[in-house]
């Protein structure tokens, strides 16, 4: 279980974060990564999850659902305290490891945080 302060709450946290946060994906899972503007940020960075039916049963979105939070709990301390961070599960995630959902969370959120780093491109007008 993630504690309360690393959790996202509201349904508007989630759409603002997947609307307008940057993506990183990798075999099993795609990352939602977006920076607060709070003020006041608390806690450290907050997790939602989406295990979708496409995963596969209750059983196995539970499954899923429970990796996912183990491997969410031990990158907080990586992540900085301001980011809000939606996890989607593919299908494929339904016979991952916690090892291998270990490491395409870490690779999705790197390359989530590239893409933040990038400056935007110039548009070219012909």
């Amino acid at each position: 279980m993630l504690p309360r302060p690393l959790k996202l709450a509201s349904s508007s946290d989630f759409r603002r974060t997947m609307r307008k946060g940057t993506r990183g994906g990798s075999r099993t899972l795609v990352v939602h990564l977006r920076a607060r503007t709070d003020t006041a940020v608390r806690g450290g960075p907050r997790f939602g999850l989406v295990v979708s039916k496409q995963v596969g049963n209750a059983v196995t979105r539970h499954t899923v659902s429970r990796k996912l939070r183990a491997v969410a709990r031990t990158q907080a301390e990586a992540l900085p305290r301001e980011f809000d961070v939606v996890i989607r599960a593919l299908p494929v995630s339904a016979t991952a490891s916690s090892a291998e959902l270990a490491g395409d969370l870490e690779r999705a959120v790197r390359k989530a945080r590239a893409k933040i780093a990038k400056p935007p491109q110039e548009r070219t007008t012909r």
